[in-house]
């Protein structure tokens, strides 16, 4: 696991059940709506620090998931998209990287060809059985409870990162 962990320059997640815990809620004139965790967040926000570019894989187009990518600072959005598996060696080949190199975090059946293509691969806690069984990593936390900061700092213990990272982290804190 730490080989593997260790060569990843690249997390792609899916969005429904993997930064949310996958309720759709749409109001009466159309507006969706999405609750995203705020451990989430921070660990996605400490990837770049890490030399790891973070990047969404969605089936699903979302005005709300635009909007917290540009809040977390993500380049890579991906939304709409059919082929998970055909995004993510898209997405190795623009970045020059070997899909070894690439870490894939999805909560249900149309994530698996992605997980599977991926050097390495997380579910949440809540994930269909199917994606638990072929997930390098289950957090302990469900999808939109802090299950992608959860594999994120796993994924950076893994390499030997987190304690630099949370160094540096606490630093910039203290700064502020």
């Amino acid at each position: 696991m730490r080989a593997r962990s260790g060569q990843i320059r690249l997390f792609a997640m899916d969005v429904d059940g993997t930064l949310t815990d996958g309720s759709l809620l749409i109001g009466p004139d159309g507006a969706e709506f999405k609750a995203f965790h705020s451990h989430d967040g921070l660990g996605i926000k400490l990837l770049p620090r890490a030399g790891i570019v973070p990047a969404i894989v969605s089936g699903r187009r979302s005005p709300a998931t635009d909007r917290r990518a540009a809040e977390l600072g993500i380049g890579e959005v991906h939304q709409a998209v059919d082929d998970k598996r055909g995004c993510l060696e898209a997405l190795a080949r623009r970045h020059g990287l070997a899909l070894s190199e690439v870490a894939f975090m999805g909560d249900d059946l149309g994530d698996l060809p992605a997980m599977r293509a991926a050097g390495f691969s997380a579910a949440p806690a809540d994930a269909a059985p199917e994606v638990r069984a072929a997930a390098d990593y289950v957090a302990r936390h469900p999808g939109g409870r802090g299950a992608v900061r959860d594999a994120i700092e796993h994924l950076l213990r893994a390499q030997g990162q987190w304690q630099e990272i949370l160094a540096a982290h606490e630093a910039r804190e203290e700064h502020r």
